[in-house]
């Protein structure tokens, strides 16, 4: 059995932390961040933003008929493991 502490385990620990700490802070009336809410707001809109171009343009979107018809011909060759040969 592996005793490795998983990277993302690690990551939402020190998260959790900061965010914590974060909140102690600004409930005893120190800003601990050296910005502004709106720049803070800006930031993580355009976060959110890329991040989502990014998924969009990494995942598969299938639109037209012909497309989500080959998704589901690509699923079955994968459930039943057949791998497609040229000829």
């Amino acid at each position: 059995m592996s005793k490795k502490i998983p990277t993302e385990t690690i990551i939402r620990a020190i998260v959790l932390f900061v965010t914590l700490v974060n909140t102690i802070l600004t409930m005893s009336g120190k800003n601990p961040l050296p910005f502004a809410e709106e720049e803070l707001y800006a930031w993580l809109s355009a976060a959110a933003t890329v991040a989502a171009t990014l998924w969009a343009w990494w995942k598969n979107n299938s639109f037209t008929p012909e497309a989500i018809q080959a998704d589901k011909y690509l699923a079955e060759l994968k459930a039943n493991d057949i791998e497609y040969t040229e000829e």
